[in-house]
């Protein structure tokens, strides 16, 4: 199909798909899905589950969902529960969700990482540190 923009695929509620998932449109989850998951914007339905990563321009996600979240717009609804760490540029959750995890704004891990390579020395400069293993 050619992307059009208004290009979607549906995982059905009767299906269980074990590997990672690529799209380039929409994708709606309804089943299960154990894997990565990479696409422009994710719908997630209140009965389905997902267990592995979510890399998504926005998310909207109302099931159950263990592994980490990277979305730029994000919102959590109440029947959601979320088990993993999340990486959000906008995020709404509404009350009642449930999740745990850790969240911060996207980038923060790459800023947090370049701040501990450098370390500011008495005269002010900054003093490269090796990273530790």
């Amino acid at each position: 199909m050619a992307n059009g923009g208004s290009t979607f695929s549906v995982i059905g509620p009767d299906v269980t798909i074990r590997g990672n998932i690529e799209a380039t449109v929409d994708l709606h989850v309804d089943g299960k899905v154990i894997g990565d998951i990479s696409c422009a914007s994710l719908v997630q339905g209140e009965s389905s589950r997902i267990e592995g990563e979510i890399k998504a321009e926005s998310a909207r996600l109302s099931g159950e969902v263990s592994g980490t979240i990277e979305a730029r717009d994000l919102v959590v609804l109440k029947s959601a529960r979320v088990d993993g760490d999340v990486s959000y540029e906008t995020l709404t959750i509404e009350q009642g969700a449930n999740v745990e995890g850790r969240f911060g704004p996207l980038g923060a891990k790459k800023t947090k990482a370049a701040g501990q390579q450098a370390a500011p020395t008495p005269n002010g400069e900054s003093a490269k540190l090796p990273l530790a293993n």
